[in-house]
């Protein structure tokens, strides 16, 4: 019970921060997840054991360029093309069965480009037709936050079928099923208040964020669980590490900026 109340008490305070950043001033949305990426970048670096702190420097160079400087699309595009191979590198990494460890400059490339470039693209995100789309951005965490929790208690009352016990043996297939149902119905909701795409479109980023982010959950595991690990860190009592908070989020951030992209496009 004590262990509940914990992780409520902290997962409250960490939305209520999230929703001041958001519904305060877009500047405070930016520095809030230019710190949260530091956080997991340190989480990361600890994991992996890749020393010095020039990845730090590389992060904030690129998260100032990107978010204050650079509005060339071919540039934004090369960014989001790295991250995304970096992404797909991790995915072959998860589903295989050797656990050799990076060389040093695969841990710089990785640690900059899968958590700094998904931070740089989830901030990115709500700024959509030249104004701070703040229902967007909430959306996106609500369906996060939906599918994770969805998942965690369909799991619980009716999960049979490991989903892929030799990386996280908790999760279930009957979990995800539920979590990704629940995430589908959170997505037509919120198109009632956001109207920048339409429900479909909703629907359509709702699946690929439920299917990247749960992606990202499993890769996260696998590296805390080839680090030998429970968690990332302990910065959130109850939750863990801020890379623990973050997985789903920065992985699936990529690709939600590319979908979006793409609904821009063909609108």
């Amino acid at each position: 019970m004590k262990e509940i109340l914990r992780r409520a008490l902290t997962g409250a305070v960490y939305i209520i921060l999230l929703l001041s950043a958001v519904f305060l001033n877009s500047d405070a949305f930016d520095f809030l997840f230019m710190a949260f990426g530091l956080a997991c970048l340190y989480e990361y670096k600890k994991l992996v054991h890749l020393k010095g702190y020039y990845i730090f420097m590389a992060y904030l160079a690129l998260w100032w360029l990107f978010i204050y400087f650079i509005n060339d699309k071919i540039l934004i595009n090369l960014l989001l093309s790295i991250t995304l191979v970096v992404d797909f590198a991790l995915l072959y990494f998860l589903f295989s069965k050797k656990n050799k460890p990076f060389n040093t400059t695969k841990k710089f490339v990785i640690g900059l480009f899968y958590v700094g470039g998904g931070c740089i693209f989830l901030t990115m995100i709500p700024y959509q037709e030249n104004e701070f789309a703040k229902i967007l951005i909430m959306g996106i965490f609500i369906l996060i936050w939906v599918n994770d929790t969805f998942a965690y208690l369909v799991g619980r009352s009716l999960g049979r079928t490991k989903l892929y016990s030799a990386v996280s043996p908790k999760k279930t297939i009957e979990g995800s099923i539920g979590g990704f149902i629940f995430a589908l119905i959170a997505a037509y909701i919120i198109s009632e208040f956001e109207t920048l795409i339409s429900p479909m479109q909703w629907i359509i980023l709702s699946t690929i964020i439920v299917i990247t982010g749960s992606l990202g959950d499993l890769i996260e595991s696998k590296l805390k669980r080839v680090a030998g690990v429970k968690d990332s860190g302990a910065i959130l009592p109850g939750h863990g590490g801020m890379l623990d908070r973050l997985d789903s989020l920065i992985f699936a951030a990529p690709f939600a900026y590319l979908i979006l992209y793409i609904f821009n496009y063909v609108s």
